[in-house]
């Protein structure tokens, strides 16, 4: 029974202002959330669910569904017809090790994708690049979700 327990997503609540989740990987705990469907919908387009399923740890900076809506015009279509761009996209959105928002550091992190991302925190209020984190410390077995207000793409390498 307590590995049966251990398994699943026991709850997901907002205490403080701060979100708490218990006994799911990244993916699980994306999806209990319920505000990261497009972004669940894109870590399974692109065969990228297996990675975040894996050890860890990681911190995820995961696009709202409000942030994929976003995006320019055709470029969520597009997107989704190049796996192999969306799965850069999504590593993009991904840090190795464990990030609360207190512990954010100002400065350039890098990402699994190769890239940098920068972080800022201001007041409590933390940026990924330009966006900023509207849901913080989301729990998961094999890491840490901050949810971001928009999808950050990566620079373009010269």
């Amino acid at each position: 029974m307590k590995k049966l327990i251990s398994g699943m997503v026991v709850a997901v609540m907002a205490l403080g202002g701060v979100s708490y989740s218990f006994a799911a990987d990244i993916v699980d705990t994306a999806i209990a959330t319920g505000s990261l469907k497009t972004f669940v919908a894109a870590l399974k387009a692109a065969g990228f669910t297996e990675a975040l399923r894996s050890s860890g740890p990681y911190t995820v900076f995961a696009p709202s569904d409000e942030a994929f809506a976003k995006l320019p015009t055709g470029t969520w279509d597009a997107l989704i017809k190049d796996k192999a761009k969306l799965a850069q996209v999504l590593a993009y959105h991904v840090v190795p090790g464990k990030i609360l928002v207190a512990e954010v550091k100002p400065g350039n992190i890098k990402t699994v994708q190769g890239t940098t991302l920068r972080l800022a925190s201001d007041n409590g209020q933390v940026t990924v690049n330009n966006a900023k984190v509207t849901q913080s410390d989301v729990i998961a077995d094999n890491g840490i979700i901050h949810a971001i207000d928009t999808v950050v793409l990566p620079k373009k390498e010269e």
